[in-house]
């Protein structure tokens, strides 16, 4: 094809041909490995040599094109860019959920999403008009970024951190340029200045980082039913309350009880309920984190937050009933804040806690003296001391109110005013949270009243008690089931049944949560500055958004946000997308890029090896409606591809790299696959697609020297046998077999994999305790079906590895070598179950796993011919 146009005439120009074509053996297995990274079976390896059809390697690109097992292996090289990982990095690396992202990019790319729109709705999915949740899963992609959780950190600081990571991961995969320099200085002659480093943060800096729920049918279908015998069980909680004494039946006695004590409770939290009216701010100021007003009268507070934060609230007082006695302060739950809130905590990652030290009010300047504190619920959860209300008016800013262990909960807080308020003016009321991490709320509201005596904080929930102090003749029919619930979750009568209910409700299955952007409202914009030095705290002046000015577009218009950013990378202003992309794939396919610094396009990196290529397979890919299958057909249909890996000595001394492709790509397998083609090679390679990641059987030593020394706990069943991209993936302690072969541990944005050959790679695929499984595996399945005539099995093991049949020397070496190790087991000078691993095992079989293993442990079982 055009392809073979541009190497051929470069070749010719070096005095150069090109190789002949590969054999079938080998051109099945080199595209099945490029395509899905999994092997053909002998019985496609048969087919496809013996075929006459012209048209038999164009219907297996096809084939292979559309199978499920694309997505899944193409999605691998993609995560190395989007740094991928399931845990968040530092000290404490904990886990997070994100893997809902790894799922959208495999269907993507099944689906073949055109690039441009891969592009934009990982960069900016969330502002798309009608955002779909499969839209907002996709801003994983920037959301990959390490998280700092050591307790005491400033969580801004390492958000500017993150901020870079993002800057340099969008120069890689998009501009093909590396920015790092650009963070501290300007080179003088680099494309990239230093405030234009940060008009390109300012594109990215805008937006939250929240969590997103994206629940399955199974889940919900889950919930529903335990909700649904819930809500059963409430229901019937009076039919568990003891009768009283008398003749009747019991169950008349049991109901005239319960009335009794309903009523009972009733008359009581009448007499104490009190009646609150809530008073709204008509000024919301801060240091930092953003305040709104809510129609239900309560505060949402959202945007960063830092260890010490102030929030001060102006109240008209017009319309409050006079004189004033107490003052409320309700924090409340909400789905928007981190474990349901109240608080927005950052201590070892977002808390659903606050911490707040003090409470202060005055009117028309003059200080209110609060007295007779009480809350309905205190805890703290980091650092020693009480939660009690009263610390809130001690003037020490070391103590505070807390509700840690209540996330989710809404609780309250009562102040008594020392002297009634009755001067009409302003309510100024400053709420001060100071500690040694960020702990603000995030949801609130305050209510006044007037009472005869000090009041207490409410027993009952808050609207509960607006019930109790309006007329029983008011209250509807949903009013009394309230009153009644209510009743029903505190008498001590119905403990016993309300434990069940409890255990229920521990049941009940959280839905799965991924982490997204989610861009701020209009109007409130991040502000970004040029950091001096590239550091955090030397802020300078305020930069614009913006691209550097060396991709000037035609009509002189910046873009100013993510979403414009996005569609400018993928626009015909930007250029370089489609090159870096195409540059990318070829480097997959043929081990090294037409551009060999595949993240790096500037002046400093090599010339292209084919720039009339690179630039022809550029636009080509773009004309072709960005899409990535079709540039993959297009690149192993050409005969360039196809050619014969084979060097001689010659060739090898002119061009040892294959610079000129004068032959095909012959390139060790990557990390993950190789455990793929091991497992698909055995048989115990699941199809199992998507979901939580999984935990294979590796040294327990490798998380051992982890922080917290973190259990690896082995999965059961085909979750330990399933494909290599749902490994679970630890930053401080990468899966050993994979890290061995250079495989990334996900902390920074990888376009290229080293690739190194040292002799514990030999020593993993000899003796780890996963690989001897497969080999086991292997020797048990060709022995089972080939146990009369050990040629057969031999060619079985061979063939399921490494695709071709054995020569006849490779066969009567392995048939040899397979005698010499029976005689020795034979003879006791080697134990069979010491050998496989399990008891009972016979002499034959343990010696095929002896040839397995060898086998897997030839250099052509781990490389693509």
């Amino acid at each position: 094809n055009e392809i073979d146009n541009f190497v051929f005439s470069k070749l010719e120009q070096e005095g150069l041909a090109p190789s002949p074509e590969a054999d079938r053996d080998t051109l099945i297995r080199r595209v099945s490995l490029d395509l899905t990274g999994l092997l053909p079976t002998p019985e496609e390896a048969d087919a496809f040599a013996n075929s006459t059809d012209p048209a038999a390697y164009e219907q297996l690109v096809d084939r292979l094109l559309d199978s499920k097992q694309y997505g899944e292996h193409w999605a691998r090289y993609w995560l190395d860019l989007a740094r991928y990982s399931d845990t968040n990095g530092y000290e404490k690396d904990r886990p997070r959920s994100i893997w809902p992202y790894r799922d959208w990019v495999i269907s993507a790319l099944n689906d073949d999403m055109p690039f441009d729109q891969f592009t934009i709705e990982q960069l900016a999915g969330d502002m798309l008009p009608n955002a779909t949740t499969d839209q907002l899963v996709a801003t994983g992609f920037h959301r990959n970024t390490m998280l700092n959780e050591e307790g005491g950190i400033d969580p801004l600081e390492y958000r500017f951190y993150a901020m870079v990571d993002r800057v340099a991961t969008t120069g890689t995969v998009w501009l093909g340029l590396s920015t790092g320099c650009a963070q501290c200085h300007t080179h003088k002659y680099d494309p990239i200045s230093h405030t234009e480093y940060y008009r390109l943060m300012a594109l990215l800096n805008n937006a939250d980082e929240v969590d997103q729920n994206v629940s399955s049918d199974a889940v919900d279908q889950e919930r529903a039913e335990l909700l649904d015998r819930i809500s059963q069980l409430e229901a019937a909680l009076p039919s568990h309350f003891p009768p009283d004494e008398g003749t009747e039946p019991e169950e008349e006695r049991r109901q005239r009880h319960y009335v009794a004590k309903y009523n009972a409770w009733l008359t009581s939290q009448k007499e104490k309920a009190v009646s609150w009216t809530t008073i709204r701010p008509n000024a919301l100021d801060t240091n930092l984190p953003r305040l709104e007003l809510l129609d239900d009268g309560s505060i949402l507070s959202s945007g960063d937050i830092t260890k010490r934060d102030v929030f001060t609230l102006s109240f008209d007082l017009d319309g409050a009933p006079s004189p004033i006695t107490a003052l409320r302060l309700e924090v409340l739950p909400d789905d928007r804040l981190p474990a349901g809130g109240p608080g927005r905590a950052f201590y070892e990652g977002r808390k659903g806690d606050f911490f707040l030290s003090e409470l202060t009010a005055n009117v028309n300047s003059r200080p209110i003296e609060f007295t007779d504190p009480s809350h309905t619920y205190g805890k703290i959860s980091i650092g020693s001391g009480s939660a009690d209300a009263a610390n809130v008016i001690d003037g020490e800013g070391s103590t505070g109110w807390s509700t840690s262990g209540h996330e989710g909960q809404a609780n309250h807080l009562v102040l008594n005013l020392k002297e009634p308020l009755s001067t009409a003016g302003e309510l100024r009321i400053e709420m001060v949270f100071e500690r040694h991490f960020a702990a603000s709320l995030g949801r609130f509201r305050f209510t006044v009243a007037n009472a005869e005596k000090p009041v207490q904080a409410a027993d009952v929930p808050v609207d509960v008690e607006s019930l109790l102090t309006a007329s029983p003749d008011d209250w509807t029919k949903e009013d009394h089931t309230r009153l009644r619930t209510s009743f029903n979750h505190i008498a001590p009568e119905l403990a016993d049944a309300r434990a069940e209910i409890d255990k229920l409700r521990e049941q009940l299955p959280s839905p799965p949560e991924t982490m997204v952007m989610s861009e701020w409202p209009a109007g409130h914009v991040r502000e970004t500055f040029r950091h001096h030095r590239g550091e955090y705290l030397s802020p300078r002046e305020p930069v614009e958004p913006g691209v550097p000015a060396v991709f000037k577009n035609r009509n002189g218009s910046q873009p100013q946000n993510r979403l414009e950013f996005a569609q400018w990378l993928v626009s015909d202003d930007h250029p370089l997308t489609s090159r870096v992309t195409v540059n990318r794939a070829w480097q997959a396919f043929f081990g090294i890029g037409l551009v060999e610094s595949s993240g790096d396009f500037g002046t400093q990196s090599e010339p292209p090896s084919h720039p009339d290529l690179l630039d022809w397979l550029a636009r080509e890919f773009v004309e072709g409606g960005w899409s990535l299958k079709r540039l993959h057909r297009l690149i192993v249909m050409s005969a360039t591809y196809r050619q014969s890996s084979h060097a001689s000595p010659d060739l090898m001394a002119r061009d040892p790299r294959n610079r000129l492709l004068d032959r095909g790509p012959r390139v060790r397998l990557r990390a993950e696959t190789i455990r793929d083609v091991m497992l698909q090679a055995s048989g115990l390679l699941s199809p199992k697609m998507f979901g939580p990641s999984v935990y294979p059987p590796q040294p327990s030593s490798v998380t051992a020297l982890a922080y917290g020394n973190t259990e690896w706990n082995v999965s059961e069943g085909e979750d330990r046998y399933r494909r290599s991209l749902y490994t679970f993936s630890k930053r401080t302690a990468p899966f050993a077999a994979y890290a061995t072969f250079d495989a990334p541990s996900g902390e920074t944005c990888t376009s290229r994999r080293d690739r190194s050959n040292t002799p514990l790679q030999s020593l993993t695929l000899l003796n780890s305790e996963m690989y001897l499984e497969m080999s086991r595996a292997l020797a048990e399945l060709s022995y089972r079906q080939h146990a009369v005539l050990p040629q057969d099995c031999l060619t079985n093991i061979f063939r399921r590895v490494l695709t071709r049949p054995p020569t006849e020397d490779e066969l009567n070496a392995l048939l040899d070598y397979q005698q010499t190790q029976l005689a020795r087991l034979n003879e006791g000078e080697l134990s069979p179950d010491d050998i496989s691993g399990q008891e009972n095992t016979s002499a034959d079989l343990a010696s095929w796993m002896m040839v397995a293993r060898v086998v897997m442990n030839l250099d052509e079982a781990i490389t693509k011919p």
